[in-house]
């Protein structure tokens, strides 16, 4: 959609525009498939360019559709909008069930939708002055979407976090020097021969995490089996 290619580059007037030709701002166009497609780049756009009561109006209307109902897809993007457009006493509550939806093991499987709630919500929390926030989930938008190969995405997302204080290399690097700390941690417990399952008891992730961060450690590491990850670090492994 040219909505999303739009916001890819950070033209958020005109991925508002585009998004709004398919499914005007506060309705769910029927017999229109694509208004579910653009509902997350009208409302990302709407609020990157002050439109919040449009924002506002479009969650509303997703709310009446019950649309939050139908995917886990469709409920992270409602709820990071209105955390995002929520004033008072009622952003506090907000934010809570959106870190609550963030975290929650069936996000995952939608890597490139949870990567955009994680830039859309650390880049508010950058403009709240919300410093460590901002950067933790900065960052891990930046790693989903380098591992994803999105790269105006992951451009979007570095400058996020070079505005946060964070150096941020644009070097396309590959070997160990490509690993995110958390891949190469969890690389190494792969190493050592931990499941899956152990590394995320250990390090407080969801197993489809770690299986998500593994899928993008071999090809940056030029391998393609568990049983290669020991010679590819050098035998760094840890127990």
């Amino acid at each position: 959609m040219r909505s999303l290619t739009a916001l890819g580059r950070g033209e958020f007037d005109t991925a508002f525009r585009d998004a709004s030709a398919v499914s005007p701002a506060g309705t769910v166009a029927p017999y229109a498939p694509d208004a579910l497609t653009v509902f997350h780049d009208l409302v990302e756009a709407a609020v990157h360019t002050g439109r919040d009561a449009a924002a506002r109006a479009h969650l509303a209307a997703a709310r009446g559709h019950h649309l939050d109902s139908l995917s886990p897809r469709l409920s992270l993007i409602v709820l990071v909008g209105e955390a995002r457009t929520a004033t008072g006493t009622s952003e506090g509550s907000a934010e809570t069930a959106l870190e609550a939806a963030i975290s929650a093991p069936e996000t995952g499987q939608c890597p490139f939708d949870l990567a955009r709630v994680h830039l859309g919500h650390g880049s508010h929390l950058r403009r709240l002055k919300r410093i460590v926030d901002a950067r933790r989930h900065l960052a891990e938008a930046a790693e989903i979407f380098r591992g994803l190969g999105a790269a105006p995405w992951t451009a979007r997302a570095d400058r996020e976090l070079r505005a946060t204080g964070i150096t941020v290399s644009t070097a396309a690097d590959s070997g160990l020097a490509a690993l995110t700390p958390q891949q190469r941690q969890i690389a190494q417990l792969a190493a050592a021969g931990h499941t899956n399952k152990e590394i995320a008891a250990r390090l407080f992730l969801s197993s489809r995490t770690v299986a998500a961060h593994l899928y993008q450690v071999f090809p940056k590491l030029g391998i393609t089996s568990r049983a290669a990850l020991r010679d590819a670090l050098g035998n760094g492994t840890s127990e």
